[in-house]
């Protein structure tokens, strides 16, 4: 994971999900929550996969992640995707959350994991990703 935003000043893959973070998810320190960081992650990666996958796809792992800062309430969250594999049912793909402030310029990285999904039929099992 790359920590320093000296290093990296600007995420990797597509913008895929942003939304803006509320009153409403914060912990009880006043931050915003890391698991409704992580379900917005989750979404999407989803979407990312959905497309590749063309039709539906279910959350099969995630890899380690770290949060290198709190999340404030206010700030818009950025979620860019980045497909790493494809395999014959599933997708591999990495996730970066960056967010901005709307009192400052540039955007600063918050977190990254690697998602992986497979793809599903209308009743729920594995099935082919068609090319």
């Amino acid at each position: 994971m790359q920590f320093d935003d000296e290093k990296d000043p600007s995420p990797n893959g597509e913008l895929v999900l942003q939304t803006l973070a509320l009153p409403k998810d914060t912990n009880s320190n006043g931050d915003i929550f890391g698991g409704w960081l992580m379900s917005t992650m989750d979404l999407a990666g989803a979407i990312a996969a959905r497309e590749v996958a063309k039709g539906r796809v279910t959350t099969v792992s995630v890899g380690g992640m770290s949060f290198l800062r709190p999340v404030p309430v206010g700030a818009t969250v950025s979620c860019y995707c980045e497909m790493l594999s494809v395999g014959r049912s599933s997708i591999k793909t990495l996730i970066e959350v960056w967010v901005k402030q709307y009192d400052r310029a540039s955007q600063s990285k918050v977190t990254e994991a690697e998602f992986v999904y497979v793809a599903i039929d209308d009743a729920g099992r594995t099935r082919p990703i068609s090319s």
